[in-house]
């Protein structure tokens, strides 16, 4: 069925109008849920072909290209070839593409929109808190919240396949990641909208899962999740990154990872255009259009600081090519630093199926995407449109307690505990900007919907390890140009 598109009319409450939100029970809403699957039954979702009329799925990559650094994109291409999974992570877009046919309920929440299981992961609350949810929101729109869910799904999948489990195993880990979602959404369905707001996922919880469910590789798993977090303080990553140089602290290069903006011969090299858009005049004037997408306390805490350095860092996979610089901050404390990141963010691949965001700033739709979806957030989120180039970027905090699992040292049971997680933090970032009830009223109480969208899993990941197959022969032949080991 055709999927419509979100409305763009203002969410804000027209006090005016008292029967704009007509009072409704829970139980009314999951019968509304419920009702859905009259139209749209649960079963077909395992559906998946591809389109006779399928676009060719290196064009589409390619067409994300588009405004790119030149001299950077074969690294991206190199990472996506380490692995289906590496090509599942960097191939967004060719998934949006490819749901945008998929039946849905209509019901729309706030996407990620790139919601694989490395997007997971532990960072800090501004409390100090270590917590665990959704961690990129590059692509984020709304839209059906089926998407989300069945990209998730597919990860599973393929990482499980990639770890060298059986395919019965592989559908097992896909069913436990919907199952968790019915089961988080049975939840919030019965809780108060204040109180699903404010529900975070604390580490605690997180390592009470991974030990009460126990395998040795599961205890490993959580263990090393919360060292690496742990690992990445502030000061740490300051200490990691840069050195005092001639009494001055400065970034350290890392040529092509990480190219100081004063060093303009490699700057040149990589990116001549970009030069000229990130001299120190540039970042200083972007500095006061960041400071103003913030509240007046946050600003006041920033405006105790001085850009002491900038640099370029290369990250990720997806979106390397795009510019993303690390800037250095000093405070009026000596040994008082800072590093914040702040990233080039362009049009979600969301949108040629959603329409465009009610947000002109792609940046500010990254930033609220977030917002929206998690109830923990860096405190230094911020956007700005460059007066020179008129392209968006955030800004955030660089690893902030920030930590990721490595999928392929997980055995069945970790793997298992971690997707139980990520269903569940899906389901929740979904109910803070959806029908939470309606949607539970639909995906029910038994396994229909696990064993659809399980097949859909498979399916998917086969046409994934196609798609990869695709992108190594247009290597091979040329067509793409690939750079490995960066």
């Amino acid at each position: 069925m055709k999927n419509p598109k979100p409305s763009r009319k203002s969410k804000t409450l027209d006090l005016h109008r008292p029967n704009a939100h007509p009072k409704s029970t829970r139980a009314e809403h999951r019968a509304q849920g419920k009702a859905l699957r009259k139209n749209v039954p649960r079963r077909i979702h395992r559906k998946w072909s591809p389109s006779p009329n399928r676009p060719d799925p290196m064009d589409l990559l390619q067409g994300q290209d588009q405004g790119r650094v030149e001299q950077l994109v074969p690294i991206k291409y190199g990472r996506m070839l380490a692995s289906p999974f590496a090509f599942l992570r960097g191939s967004a877009t060719i998934m949006a593409s490819d749901l945008t046919g998929t039946p849905t309920t209509g019901q729309h929440v706030q996407l990620c929109g790139d919601a694989h299981l490395s997007n997971f992961g532990a960072f800090a609350s501004p409390e100090r808190r270590l917590v665990f949810d959704i961690n990129d929101f590059d692509e984020t729109l709304r839209g059906p919240w089926e998407w989300d869910l069945k990209r998730l799904a597919t990860s599973a999948v393929v990482a499980g396949l990639e770890n060298g489990f059986k395919k019965d195993v592989c559908r097992g880990l896909a069913q436990t990641v919907i199952r968790s979602y019915r089961s988080g959404m049975k939840q919030f369905s019965g809780m108060h909208t204040l109180d699903v707001w404010y529900f975070n996922l604390p580490w605690e919880k997180v390592e009470q899962m991974f030990t009460g469910r126990s395998s040795k590789t599961s205890k490993k798993v959580a263990t090393k999740l919360v060292a690496k977090a742990r690992r990445h303080s502030r000061d740490k990553t300051v200490e990691e990154m840069t050195k005092v140089q001639t009494g001055n602290r400065r970034f350290v290069d890392d040529s092509p990872r990480i190219v100081r903006l004063d060093d303009k011969a490699k700057w040149n090299e990589i990116d001549p255009q970009g030069h000229l858009m990130m001299s120190r005049k540039f970042i200083q004037e972007t500095w006061v259009r960041y400071l103003n997408s913030l509240s007046p306390e946050r600003q006041h805490f920033l405006e105790r600081f001085r850009i002491r350095d900038i640099a370029h860092r290369i990250g990720g996979i997806g979106s390397v090519g795009t510019r993303c610089m690390v800037i250095l901050l000093e405070g009026e404390i000596a040994e008082d630093w800072l590093i914040l990141q702040l990233k080039e963010a362009g049009p979600s691949c969301l949108e040629n199926a959603l329409g465009k965001s009610e947000f002109a700033n792609h940046a500010q739709r990254v930033v609220m995407g977030q917002r929206f979806m998690t109830a923990v957030n860096d405190m230094f989120l911020g956007w700005h449109c460059s007066p020179l180039s008129g392209r968006d970027f955030y800004w955030r905090q660089l690893k902030d307690m920030k930590g990721a699992v490595n999928v392929s040292e997980m055995d069945e049971k970790a793997l298992e505990n971690y997707l139980l997680l990520c269903g569940w933090c899906l389901a929740r970032a979904h109910a803070r900007t959806g029908h939470e009830s309606v949607i539970f009223g639909y995906v029910g109480r038994n396994e229909s919907l696990d064993e659809a969208m399980a097949d859909f899993a498979i399916s998917y990941a086969e046409q994934n390890e196609k798609d990869y197959e695709a992108l190594t022969k247009a290597v091979k032949s040329g067509r793409i140009a690939a750079e490995t080991g960066v």
